[in-house]
């Protein structure tokens, strides 16, 4: 995304300067609030209850009524993008991150931007929060580099519980997928076990409570970053939660997609009469035999009771904040990394068979331990309803997400937000919102990225109609797919297999579903959008993928260099001696032939 508007050094040294002491001041009256970040895995735009879903999220919700939901929010398509945006508020193109480390073709590898994790010259909201004096704590999914360096001792959190990959099994310590050679979790930095008893959503909330209660008698403030893997593949609860779900989508995606576009116009989050359209990808749910549909009920099943089973963790969280007189002064940001995720390991055969050798897929009840499931799809074009597209994708099912602020004094309850923000507006706005100035580019003597975001406060409290201009643009690209916005326009092409690569051109405010190309109508602002984003891509230092680019051939050769190689070397002994064995049984079949 751009950042902010370059003004000559001097004016900016001012500007800082007087921004500081009024901040300074603000915050000399009253002590700087508490800051908890939720970040949810694979969350589709409408699976909360407050935008609009049937999954019971009741503490979620509890936060929206006491806060704002926000209507047009924006992400990556991926995670560890959108995860180092959301740490450092700058464009994953400058951060480090310009495409999933999963998902790099070579031809992007090593390239500036392109290492996959935070760059050296990124300063994170936690070591600008702990600079100041909070507290920095960390549990969860971190995925922006597992490298000393990168680890959270070094990027500003003071305490910290991570799983550093893309994701893991959510019941035991093992990957959850042929991508990783093993399981990488680090507590403060050093290689860590988990307990017997781990159920992920459980044991990050039980780390962060227990960070905030060591330390809560001092006086300081804190800050705690969360990042459940619900619901990352493979998607796994607890029984109990699933059993709420029985027959609960027995009518299938089609029908559940619809009730969700329903939903979002009920609760105010999308626009009354909106159109809606179905995915090339969506499989005809009365073309399944009854056994398919149950099986496939039972996945959507599954994935309700994860992510209603992370809820209930939230709840606990936010109980113990009130137990302990902490809530008042609390600020909640809940945000997806994501739209929902459409891989299925099923559907590809390589996957398939790793799967099948390391899980019982028959097994019920499904999502316990030793079991695997996904959604696919059909379930993921449902759950983004009534959105188009889904994860990897640069349609709006795979960008916009659900965001909830909650706690911010001065700010209406229950109040929606639909002015166009970003994941990078996050770090400015708690920022402003702890009393500090946000750096222009120096932090601590040296040169850093500047912010590319902006602080949400005054259109929060209503002192601003948006957060970007309706004629300043707003660029975006990941693995191939693209867009700009400017005002209520939205330019975008996606790559195979959701896309062909053409860009087309969408007005978000009448069509959020973009489901009416008016590039031939309006072809002023189609090229002038066009050449918005050529810029965007040439200023931010945007590579392309290479022809005929595939995301899955890049997960596999992902997969080929960081899981096959490392277990055929680990295995090397075995391989000399079958080699060994082989070359021995050639030499005596030979010398017993020259004998005889």
């Amino acid at each position: 995304m751009r950042h902010m508007s370059q003004i000559p050094s001097g004016t900016a040294l001012i500007v800082a300067l007087c921004t500081f002491m009024a901040l300074s001041a603000l915050a000399a009256d009253k002590p700087r609030p508490n800051i908890v970040i939720l970040v949810a895995d694979d969350w589709g735009f409408s699976d909360v209850g407050a935008f609009g879903g049937e999954i019971a999220t009741p503490h979620l919700d509890a936060l929206a009524a006491r806060g704002s939901r926000f209507s047009n929010f924006h992400v990556a398509a991926t995670c560890s993008p959108t995860r180092a945006m959301l740490l450092t508020g700058v464009d994953h193109h400058r951060n480090g991150v310009g495409n999933m480390p999963e998902t790099t073709p070579p031809e992007q590898e090593g390239k500036p931007g392109y290492g996959g994790v935070l760059a050296p010259d990124t300063v994170t909201l936690a070591t600008m929060l702990r600079d100041v004096g909070y507290h920095t704590y960390i549990a969860g999914k971190w995925h922006v580099g597992k490298e000393p360096d990168n680890l959270p001792g070094r990027r500003g959190f003071e305490r910290s519980f991570i799983q550093a990959d893309s994701g893991t099994d959510n019941w035991e310590n093992r990957p959850y997928m042929m991508l990783y050679d093993k399981t990488y979790w680090f507590e403060q930095d050093r290689a860590a076990q988990l307990p017997k008893d781990f159920y992920s959503s459980r044991f990050f909330v039980d780390k962060t409570i227990g960070y905030i209660r060591e330390q809560a008698t001092d006086g300081k403030p804190f800050m705690a970053y969360i990042g459940f893997q619900a619901n990352h593949i493979p998607i796994q609860a607890p029984a109990e939660f699933v059993a709420k779900y029985r027959g609960r989508y027995d009518q299938g995606w089609t029908a559940l997609r619809q009730s969700r576009r329903d939903g979002a116009i009920r609760t105010g989050v999308m626009p009354a009469g909106m159109p809606m359209a179905t995915l090339a990808s969506t499989v005809a749910w009365d073309s399944l035999t009854p056994d398919k549909q149950r099986q496939q009920a039972r996945r959507m099943e599954v994935y309700a009771g994860m992510a209603e089973a992370m809820d209930a963790e939230v709840g606990r969280l936010v109980q113990h904040l009130k137990a302990s007189g902490q809530y008042d002064n609390t600020i909640f940001v809940f945000l997806s990394d994501n739209g929902s995720d459409p891989a299925d390991p099923f559907n590809i055969s390589i996957a398939n068979a790793w799967v099948r050798l390391n899980y019982q897929v028959d097994k019920e009840p499904m999502g316990a331990k030793g079991t695997f499931s996904a959604n696919g799809p059909s379930w993921a074009s449902a759950t983004v309803g009534p959105l188009q597209g889904y994860k990897y994708f640069a349609s709006e099912g795979g960008l916009r997400v659900p965001l909830i602020v909650s706690g911010l004094p001065g700010v209406a309850s229950g109040a929606v937000v639909s002015a166009l923000t970003h994941v990078n507006d996050i770090v400015p706005t708690l920022l402003e919102v702890a009393g500090i100035a946000p750096h222009q580019g120096q932090y601590a003597g040296r040169t850093v990225q500047a912010l590319s975001g902006r602080s949400l406060l005054p259109l929060l409290q209503g002192k601003a109609p948006y957060a970007y201009r309706p004629d300043e643009p707003l660029g975006y690209e990941l693995a191939g797919s693209a867009a700009l916005f400017l005002g209520d326009y939205k330019l975008v092409k996606n790559i195979a297999p959701l896309g062909d690569g053409q860009w087309r051109l969408f007005n978000l405010r009448q069509d959020p579903g973009e489901t009416r190309d008016l590039q031939s109508a309006q072809p002023e602002i189609f090229a002038s959008m066009r050449a918005a984003y050529d810029k965007y891509a040439q200023d931010f230092g945007v590579l392309p993928v290479p022809e005929g680019f595939d995301l899955q051939k890049a997960g596999l050769h992902y997969a080929i260099h960081h899981y096959v190689l490392p277990k055929l070397r680990e295995a090397w002994p075995v391989w000399l001696a079958l080699v060994g064995s082989i070359f021995g049984f050639a030499f005596w079949r030979r010398r017993r032939k020259f004998i005889s």
